[in-house]
């Protein structure tokens, strides 16, 4: 990887881990469209349509708790899964003929 491209990718990886941090405390505890959209229509069928369980529910650790810090850590950890993947991908794509 060139120095330039380098940087840029470093840069922006930590552009993306300061937001997770922030994201916590400047998002709204509101449920967002498809969460309030899913929570109606399962008060409305009384029942629990999940297809499976996430590993990091509501954006929380579960043995940290409901806590800051649980927050903080479950957005980190999606930010840096989501980024390997990509750079996964990028290179897999790249070294091809």
């Amino acid at each position: 990887m060139r120095t330039g491209t380098r940087r840029f990718v470093i840069a922006g990886l930590a552009v993306a881990l300061l937001i997770s941090i922030l994201a916590p405390y400047l998002a709204s505890p509101n449920p967002d469209g498809l969460e309030s959209a899913a929570e109606k229509f399962e008060e409305a069928e009384g029942r629990d349509y999940l297809a499976f369980n996430s590993p990091l529910p509501d954006y929380t650790v579960p043995s940290l708790g409901e806590t800051g810090v649980s927050g903080i850590v479950a957005i980190v950890i999606g930010t840096m899964v989501t980024f390997l993947v990509g750079f996964g991908l990028s290179k897999t794509i790249k070294s091809r003929p």
